[in-house]
């Protein structure tokens, strides 16, 4: 889904969350001749093809594409160069960096014939809609602009950060010269300088489409152009429902550009906490869900009975409390419900948003208490900037006030805002509700996401002829709105990768996201485990801890990602191998990889879970009661070390990693051990998963890998 906020123009609102992030921007466009609308997809299909295989009286590969759709069209025209000229204008991109190929516009027994019988076609597919997943975030990381990782790096400058998105504004003043921008915030919400998490690195925006999402053929050609034109990051808040990867034309071109050696960021959706909805699920791409900051935006609502329960809003008037109101439930807030007689000067409880209030509003309602509906849903709260009195409650405030409605004869209650910005004082980061889960719906010994970001109620540059609810009847404007969404967790990922390019130029992308898993961290500001927003269940076991099917390896620390000991490398062969153990055929390899011959023969023990990932998922089943995976690190410290193993694992399974030691002497020495899991018998046998860590360690670096167990 898109965000946890209103669709429209939410990719443009994190492209501006992005410009916090650069000194300047340059903006390349790709060859873009058209913007799809979802309605116009049914008709255009991306061909992929071996140009290796293109014949020699062809000039060109677009030449030879305009060719093939001629020849398998039944509607051609006879005159050669009138088929070729009606068939050119039908052609929407080539592709010719990440991959080879083209998006063009078909009848289906056209795509039928070209799929069956074109030569060097390997794959045609229909196009597919990705839709956006959607500043006290750079602190809250760790990030300093006095000392530290920003000092050392020097704030990234000269990384360019290609986004894949809807567009820019570039009259922000997030694209001033500076990049800085003081006094940055939602009317008097979250004010102070807003800076990104890479504030010197470069922009290039590559327009995919307009404000209801981008087509895959329009994301590919601006991966294309991103690749050819140099860029070292690319970010992209946008996902659809997982699909096998030679079918996921997103996989398909982000595995070419980190054959390129380009780190690709992508959001992991926001369908939680439901398991298997996290998308973008490749081993290629880096995935990242949304975690909570430590700062709130209280609003007190007190109750008949004295009781205060405090909600979060964006509210922004100024009010003491002192006049209590009738409290009414309703089960909509619709417009239907909604009628004068109902709510007229009464404070209306249901589930509901800003568009509900404004409806409320003209109906001559009093105030309004949105509630969090669901027990998953959790404390993490969003904001919402109400025209009228209004909070939002959480599921366990709700609680509360649905056992006052049940005791009092005539309920009231009153508002109090203060209109204030809180940090530091709630438990943070934790893995917000909304943030998609695993697991990993196309390869479950696959661990998504990766990392955690942060991705709720983060202020973000904003567009100032856009209402800041995306309402018409919303006549607010500001240059910064405070936006949720793994859409935001994104291209905080994407900035700390920036970093981390500057300081290693020629690090991999493997080797870039394993540096932030390896160093993330797993507990919150108060030295407890990250919380779970929402509701985990193993069995008849409820975890209040975020395990890795939320929280990935955990939330992004760019001050140790930087000096991370070691790392775990993984190139083209790595995921060609990887691609076999899902016994991909020759024809599905090949959208990968041209001119592959196929698979060589299966080796012993190997498996999706063999690939060198910086996490584990072991999965057990009635025959299998014993796994053992292999690792290789690679030391990436200057002086020698030794590290020792440590293990965490559940009382239904013993680990054992050999060697326990591992010495290293110099840089970029390689190291390789196995681990050996036993799903002890009599132990979980009605468990369905659990978790453990894997962690090699000295007094001044611990590379630390989470573990999932499986059972059938």
């Amino acid at each position: 889904m898109a965000s946890t906020t209103s669709k429209p123009l939410q990719c443009l609102a994190l492209f501006l969350l992005l410009a916090q992030l650069a000194h300047s921007a340059f903006i390349p466009k790709p060859k873009n001749r058209t913007e799809h609308k979802p309605d116009q997809l049914s008709n255009t299909y991306i061909v992929h093809v071996n140009h290796l295989l293109k014949p020699s009286r062809f000039a060109t590969l677009e030449h030879w594409y305009i060719s093939m759709v001629a020849t398998h069209s039944p509607r051609a025209a006879t005159n050669a160069t009138a088929a070729a000229a009606a068939v050119a204008g039908r052609i929407l991109y080539t592709y010719d960096t990440v991959m080879h190929g083209f998006a063009v516009r078909l009848a289906a027994d056209e795509a039928r014939s070209l799929s069956r019988g074109a030569p060097g076609v390997t794959a045609v597919h229909q196009a597919r809609m990705y839709y956006p997943q959607t500043t006290r975030s750079p602190g809250f990381i760790g990030l300093d602009p006095e000392y530290g990782l920003w000092r050392d790096t020097e704030f990234g400058d000269g990384v360019i950060i290609g986004v894949i998105d809807s567009g820019i504004w570039p009259e922000s003043p997030s694209f001033n010269a500076g990049s800085e921008v003081h006094g940055a915030g939602l009317f008097m919400f979250a004010r102070g300088t807003a800076r990104g998490v890479a504030p010197k690195a470069r922009i290039a925006m590559y327009k995919c489409g307009g404000n209801w999402g981008c087509s895959d053929a329009a994301i590919i050609a601006g991966i294309d152009a991103a690749v050819k034109d140099g860029v070292d990051i690319i970010s992209i808040s946008l996902g659809g429902f997982p699909i096998p990867f030679y079918e996921d034309s997103l996989a398909i071109a982000t595995f070419g550009a980190q054959r390129e050696g380009v780190f690709v960021a992508l959001a992991g959706g926001n369908s939680g906490p439901r398991p298997y909805t996290v998308t973008n699920v490749a081993p290629w791409m880096t995935t990242v869900g949304a975690g909570a900051v430590d700062r709130l935006f209280p609003a007190n609502l007190t109750l008949g009975n004295g009781e205060v329960l405090v909600g979060q809003s964006l509210y922004t008037k100024m009010a003491t409390g002192t006049t209590m109101a009738p409290l009414v439930l309703l089960d909509s807030c619709d417009e239907w419900s909604l009628s004068p007689d109902v709510v007229m000067g009464k404070i209306v409880v249901c589930l509901a948003g800003v568009y509900e209030g404004m409806l409320l509003q003209n109906a001559g309602g009093a105030g309004l208490v949105s509630m969090q509906g669901e027990e998953w849903h959790g404390d993490g709260v969003v904001a919402d900037a109400f025209t009228l009195p209004a909070l939002t409650l959480s599921y366990s405030k709700a609680e509360k006030l649905m056992d006052y409605f049940e005791s009092a004869a005539s309920p009231v209650a009153s508002f109090s805002f203060a209109c204030e910005t809180v940090t530091g004082e709630n438990r943070a980061p934790t893995a917000v509700g909304f943030s998609s889960r695993g697991p990993n719906r196309v390869v479950p010994e696959l661990l998504k996401p990766d990392v955690l970001a942060p991705g709720l109620n983060i202020l973000a540059a904003w567009p100032r002829d856009i209402p800041v609810s995306m309402l018409n009847m919303d006549t607010r404007r500001s240059e910064f709105n405070i936006l949720s969404g793994t859409s935001m967790a994104c291209p905080h990922a994407a900035g700390v990768a920036a970093l981390i390019k500057k300081r290693h130029g020629d690090w991999t992308p493997a080797m870039i996201r394993s540096a932030m898993m390896t160093t993330a961290a797993t507990l919150d500001n108060t030295g407890r485990d990250i919380t779970d927003e929402g509701v985990q269940e193993a069995a008849n076991a409820t975890f209040t801890s975020a395990t890795p099917l939320a929280a990935g390896a955990g939330h992004v620390r760019p001050q140790l990602a930087v000096d991370p000991g070691l790392v775990y490398d993984a190139g083209v062969e790595d995921y060609v191998d990887f691609l076999c153990s899902l016994n991909y055929t020759v024809e599905q390899l090949r959208v990968f990889v041209p001119d592959t011959a196929g698979c060589a023969p299966a080796l012993p023990g190997g498996g999706p879970a063999n690939l060198n990932y910086p996490s584990f998922v072991v999965a057990f089943n009635g025959s299998t009661r014993v796994r053992t995976l292999t690792r290789t690190v690679t030391k990436v410290y200057e002086k020698p070390e030794t590290y020792s193993v440590a293990v965490s694992a559940p009382a239904g399974v013993k680990v054992t990693v050999r060697p326990a030691t591992l010495e290293f002497k110099e840089k970029n020495e390689e190291k390789s051990y196995t681990v050996e899991f036993t799903s002890v018998a009599g132990g979980h046998v009605n468990q369905s998963w659990d978790v453990g860590h894997i962690s090699w360690e000295n007094r001044k670096h611990q590379v630390r890998s989470p573990v999932v167990f499986m059972w059938n």
